[in-house]
């Protein structure tokens, strides 16, 4: 049988007892407005489904349970790992494989497909995976947008990386900003996960302030990742680059919304493209605005600091 065959069988009889055989983990904590269509692509599908959730108070628990999926509470007290690590830590999975996903993510067909025949190659360690961002209702095509995270790996050969471990609970209990490294060779799929929140921009706008503080930390601190920033490295590692030269300089938010919505060609994505690329700015405003406020408060309480997190005046 060849590989083509195989990766089809694995899909074709998942409704016959044999399911394709990876674990599949969602991250959620009141998630009950997007997590259905979440579990609705990977039911019946994959082998396993593993929900990490935070103690949600909207029904999210209740809706995972009614999928079958297995549900694990996680507190998270501060520091590292978070909540996706500590599930990989802790949970005895039954595959080898594991898909991570948000609740706000859904599993295409064409992926569904695609990644049926990524998981019989044996020479892969990990597979990137592209998302095609919903937003307001639209796909958005530009505005750089098109990212790619390390979803989809063998669990016994890929963890996330830690960044900083000086965290608090303000800084949001899943691995947002940290990424999944693996030891082995890695490659892309084609098709893309479809993100697409349904949630209220108030809620989007909540989450991402604790984005801001975590971002804020590591650039104080430094990043201890074993993940380098380099220009010429993945994509995460060369934002990583251009966000550490670049993020000191006066005018780095307004730069972003030039780039993103101007030179990206953002503004062909209507009103949904131009509030994505200010809301992209607006985060780098709120970084720099809170890296400014620590460093005040630092030498506040010894105004002869001039350590790794930058002078006084």
């Amino acid at each position: 049988m060849s590989r083509v065959e195989i990766g089809m069988a694995n899909i074709n009889q998942a409704g016959g007892g044999q399911r394709a055989p990876l674990s599949v983990l969602i991250a959620a904590k009141n998630e009950a407005a997007n997590i259905r269509r979440c579990l609705d692509a990977v039911t019946g599908w994959a082998d396993e489904v593993v929900v990490a959730d935070s103690h949600s108070v909207d029904g999210t628990p209740g809706i995972c349970n009614e999928y079958g999926a297995t549900v694990l509470q996680f507190d998270y007290r501060g520091g590292w790992p978070k909540k996706r690590q500590w599930v990989l830590d802790n949970y005895q999975f039954r595959n080898e494989w594991i898909l991570l996903l948000d609740a706000d993510e859904i599993v295409t067909p064409a992926l569904r497909d695609e990644i049926a025949l990524a998981i019989d190659n044996p020479s892969v360690a990990g597979y990137y995976v592209s998302l095609a961002v919903v937003f307001l209702g639209k796909q958005l095509r530009f505005g750089d947008t098109k990212l790619y995270k390390l979803s989809l790996f063998r669990r016994s050969r890929g963890g996330f990386e830690c960044r900083v471990r000086d965290q608090d609970q303000s800084m949001c209990d899943m691995e947002v900003h940290e990424h999944v490294v693996v030891k082995g060779c890695t490659a892309r799929l084609r098709s893309p996960v479809r993100h697409e929140n349904l949630k209220r921009l108030d809620e989007y706008i909540h989450k991402h302030n604790a984005y801001s503080n975590w971002e804020a930390l590591v650039f104080l601190k430094g990043d201890t990742s074993e993940l380098v920033p380099s220009l010429f490295g993945n994509q995460a590692q060369r934002r990583r680059w251009l966000k550490m030269r670049f993020q000191r300089l006066p005018g780095f938010p307004g730069a972003v919304f030039v780039y993103t919505y101007l030179f990206r060609l953002g503004f062909l994505d209507g009103r949904p493209g131009l509030i994505y690329c200010m809301f992209k700015a607006i985060q780098r405003f709120h970084v720099r605005a809170k890296i400014y406020e620590t460093r005040l408060t630092l030498c506040s309480d010894n105004p002869q600091m001039t350590s790794h997190i930058g002078a006084c005046k």
